[in-house]
């Protein structure tokens, strides 16, 4: 049985992103003065007495959207209401009972729907006394509260839980199997991937540039299993943010890629990759995020560009991320759309896996081999054993005679090496070079000692000839990255 719906709507202004944030308990609608900053449905899953049931946030009532776009939202609004199992109809105790309050309360009174009557702004006890004028609109409770100082949530939640339907069969939401974030470049087709996902018509799709605002969570089962696919605003470069709405749309970009499992990195295969791609992937880089590079719209591209001569033009784009695997999808016929949620799902696992500690050094030992590290000065770096710590990103601690004797080529070639020879083939592995008598991670690094590997560390009385990188002997493949 699906979880009840609570519907929160009224006019623009009124503060139902505030109040959605406030009992939902952290910031996930925009909350802004400029009327109209939400346009989709936004919905999270709220907790209250032993009960469960989905709070979904909605645009303003009557709006008269800047990119004309009203009639999407309105559509969106309806959505809502029809699906909600109880209202609350949100007013605002500073400007009182105005015309288009009187208009929302005509709207929602045919429907019979259990509606709770919510003034939002008493922050002072003076306030909440002219709440009393809202009773005039005919619906009880009249509840009053104020999002912005906290007063009233515990009465406000009370009254929602008297009115949901009976928990006959309600049971706690399905544990959530895999979170994507749906990240990329204004217009890539992001929304159109996500309403194929769900299949509904879940978030708002158009052709003007910056229509997604928010970050939508989109909750959806899929053979059994529960997802959630973070819809989020097209990025583009800082300086180019219009006002105060576009930087809290890409600050909770930023945000989706730091909670998903896994990214998909959305391009429009019609434009070249550019500037604002390349920080993306370094951003999504930097936080070891696994990631699948999407390229929609590739029906436009049928007959102009061979798909290999498109994959080199990739790689050479992106030198440092030539493991991330790309997918060719066209989002608004649904084609390959679930291709690249069995990708994303594997890609989880991938980052899931944990190697012994014997396995890891047996693969340590054999890249040494094939390609030691050249001497720096009159040191010789020494790999003395490896331990994978962590997981999601699989994280692989080296202890050596000194970080600082190991170059950033040599430290990739060593994650390439891992990545050719562990199960992390296609996911960002974080590699953690310390000294063996730092202590710092030590515990960890020895949870295993029977399957620890001290012959990695050279004998001290054979004092190895140091060779130059990418050398290699004959018939041996190097495995030295070019840079």
């Amino acid at each position: 049985m699906p979880l009840p719906v609570v519907a929160i709507v009224g006019r623009p202004n009124v503060g139902k992103s505030s109040l959605f944030n406030w009992l939902v308990g952290r910031r996930i609608s925009i909350v802004d003065p400029t009327a109209g900053v939400t346009r989709d449905r936004v919905s999270s899953i709220v907790e209250s007495g032993g009960r469960f049931f989905d709070l979904t946030d909605t645009g303003g009532i009557g709006i008269v959207d800047s990119q004309d776009l009203s009639a999407d939202v309105e559509r969106q609004i309806q959505l809502a209401i029809d699906q909600a199992d109880v209202i609350l109809y949100v007013t605002d105790a500073r400007s009182g009972a105005v015309a288009l309050d009187q208009a929302v309360a005509d709207r929602l009174r045919p429907l019979g729907k259990p509606t709770i009557c919510v003034v939002n702004k008493c922050d002072t006890d003076a306030l909440a006394l002219q709440a009393t004028e809202f009773h005039r609109f005919g619906y009880q409770p009249v509840v009053p509260a104020s999002a912005e100082q906290d007063r009233g949530k515990r009465q406000l939640l009370s009254e929602i839980i008297k009115r949901l339907p009976a928990a006959t069969e309600e049971k706690a939401p399905a544990e959530v199997a895999l979170k994507l974030a749906i990240v990329g470049r204004r217009n890539a087709g992001k929304s159109t991937f996500i309403n194929a996902l769900a299949q509904a018509d879940r978030v708002i799709v158009s052709e003007i540039p910056g229509t997604t605002r928010d970050s939508v969570d989109v909750r959806f089962e899929r053979d059994g299993k529960t997802f959630v696919a973070i819809d989020t605003a097209g990025v583009r470069h800082r300086s180019s943010l219009a006002g105060d709405i576009e930087f809290y749309s890409l600050a909770r970009a930023e945000r989706s890629i730091r909670r998903a499992d896994v990214v998909l990195l959305f391009f429009d295969a019609q434009r070249s990759i550019g500037r604002i791609d390349k920080q993306l992937t370094e951003y999504i880089l930097e936080h070891h995020k696994p990631a699948v590079f999407v390229f929609n719209k590739w029906d436009l591209l049928k007959g102009q560009v061979e798909t290999e001569e498109f994959v080199e033009y990739v790689k050479k784009s992106f030198p440092m991320l030539d493991y991330v695997p790309m997918a060719f999808v066209t989002a608004k016929d649904g084609k390959n759309v679930y291709r690249v949620l069995n990708l994303a799902q594997q890609l989880a696992k991938q980052s899931r896996q944990r190697v012994s500690t014997g396995e890891l050094n047996r693969v340590l030992r054999h890249a040494l081999e094939v390609n030691p590290p050249s001497q720096k000065g009159k040191r010789l770096p020494k790999v003395y054993f490896a331990s994978q710590v962590a997981t999601e990103p699989p994280t692989i601690v080296l202890f050596t005679n000194g970080p600082d004797l190991f170059d950033d080529v040599y430290r990739r070639y060593l994650l390439k090496h891992f990545r050719d020879q562990l199960p992390f083939a296609e996911v960002p592995i974080k590699l953690d070079f310390r000294s063996r008598h730092s202590g710092k991670g030590v515990r960890d690094a020895e949870e295993e000692p029977e399957e620890m590997n001290p012959e990695i560390e050279p004998k001290p009385k054979v004092k190895p000839k140091p060779r130059k990188p990418g050398r290699k002997k004959k018939g041996e493949k190097s495995e030295l990255w070019d840079v």
